[in-house]
């Protein structure tokens, strides 16, 4: 539930409510530090709100489609110098949580902090989450809200089931993300990358997708 500054102003208890949250926090980021410490390369993890959730394999499904997408926006972005693209194993640090969404951008200018020591990665520009019956409360419940609030300028919601892929968006000065399109077919654009038109076959088709790449590279 979303309050507001007024409305945790009201509560006359509130510098008490503070001392009992900070406490609170600082006993969770004892917890985080442990989970950073403990989780292994192979396993992909996340901290979400003090709890640590561990994730099981993912359906053929879902990789193939995270693959598809994958390819298509890591050969646009190597292509033109436009950052970094990284898939299934990107663990990034946000003021509470570690979230290890399926896909993420990192602009040029995030990019550069990135080295190949990094392990935990700053907070994305782009992120791609591929649906899934384990996964989607949370997609669709903490990490909307919480990629919001962070600024993260761009969010893809990606059924790999029902080929579709809904685009939310972040526009400047605000705190939560604004619903662009939800799309099935013809011709998709993101707004991460200006000029880009992807068909949306190309993301759920290896033939399209081929395709599609191929003309990437001319």
């Amino acid at each position: 539930m979303r309050h507001t500054i007024s409305e945790f102003l009201a509560a006359p208890d509130l510098p008490l409510k503070i001392k009992r949250a900070a406490f609170a926090l600082e006993q969770e980021g004892k917890l985080r530090e442990h989970f950073r410490d403990a989780i292994l390369p192979h396993e992909k993890g996340e901290f979400i709100n003090g709890e640590i959730i561990m994730h099981s394999p993912a359906r053929h499904a879902h990789n193939h489609v995270s693959s598809l997408i994958s390819s298509i926006l890591g050969t646009y972005v190597r292509s033109k110098s436009l950052g970094i693209i990284v898939y299934e194993k990107a663990l990034c640090g946000f003021s509470r949580n570690d979230y290890e969404p399926d896909i993420v951008w990192f602009a040029p200018g995030k990019a550069a902090g990135i080295t190949p020591s990094t392990m935990v990665y700053p907070i994305p520009d782009l992120i791609v989450e591929i649906l899934s019956s384990s996964t989607e409360s949370r997609d669709r419940g903490v990490k909307f809200e919480d990629y919001a609030a962070h600024g993260v300028k761009e969010y893809w919601l990606v059924d790999p089931d029902g080929w579709t892929l809904e685009q939310y968006l972040l526009p400047d000065n605000a705190d939560h993300f604004r619903a662009e399109g939800k799309f099935a077919t013809g011709d998709f654009s993101p707004f991460s990358f200006p000029g880009l038109t992807i068909p949306l076959a190309a993301f759920f088709e290896d033939k399209a997708n081929l395709a599609f790449v191929r003309t990437l590279l001319l």
